[in-house]
């Protein structure tokens, strides 16, 4: 089982759309059985109000220092790539908000849910974000989004109404400081490369080759291998 491990964060347009290519690049190949995504919370912005304060492009603007009019125009062009991968694409009026809950809240599926559910949440909050544009702080957001997802809104109601689940965002976000992660995506694959951006399909086709090259590679080389002179517990090997 290859495990590609994916920082991102549920604001990131380029996540979404790397997501999307990276699920087509393992559909394609034939590998939707042997990769498994074990994904990793990082927030663009940890300070982000829980309030939409400004509209997308007025944002985008301030932060590029562009005119509203070229800010759109930059919007749109991400959008297109949204759409290429069949996404309804709707960046122009996203509500941008913090986004640290929905990261905790993808922490409690992948503790209390099997993986189709915390994927289909994945996928679910993303949706959530540029297709009907909802505001991803808002508690009655994530509740109706779990739901949708399959999960208990009792317990995702105590969950949210308590701290739980911080540290592990904030572990994940330490770790990818540690490795030097300064944008999302970022991707891992099998734990020895990684790959940062929304690569393109054939891309990311490549990276799941040279992936499973390497799984297939291990597998070999440990069949051949001869058993190490070694004690333990159990005694020693003869």
């Amino acid at each position: 089982m290859m495990t590609i491990t994916v920082w991102s964060d549920f604001a990131c347009p380029y996540c979404y759309i790397g997501e999307a290519r990276l699920e087509k690049a393992i559909e394609e190949l034939g590998m939707t059985g042997d990769v498994k995504i074990d994904y990793r919370a990082f927030e663009l912005d940890p300070t982000a109000p829980c309030e939409v304060t400004t509209t997308t492009p007025e944002r985008f603007a301030m932060k590029y220092r562009l005119s509203v009019p070229e800010a759109e125009a930059q919007i749109e062009h991400i959008s297109s790539l949204g759409r290429e991968e069949d996404i309804d694409f709707r960046y122009a009026t996203t509500r941008y908000s913090n986004t640290f809950d929905a990261h905790r809240l993808m922490k409690f599926a992948e503790a209390e849910c099997d993986y189709a559910t915390v994927k289909k949440l994945n996928h679910l909050l993303f949706d959530a974000y540029f297709t009907r544009n909802l505001v991803l702080a808002d508690r009655e957001v994530l509740l109706s989004v779990a739901a949708e997802a399959g999960m208990d809104k009792e317990q995702v109601t105590a969950m949210l109404d308590s701290d739980r689940f911080a540290d592990d965002v904030r572990f994940d976000e330490r770790e990818a400081q540690m490795r030097g992660v300064r944008g999302v995506p970022y991707m891992v694959f099998n734990g020895e490369f990684a790959v940062p951006g929304a690569l393109s399909l054939d891309a990311m086709k490549e990276a799941l080759r040279r992936a499973d090259r390497r799984i297939k590679e291990a597998e070999a080389a440990a069949g051949t291998e001869e058993r190490p002179h070694a004690c333990g517990p159990e005694g020693c090997v003869l």
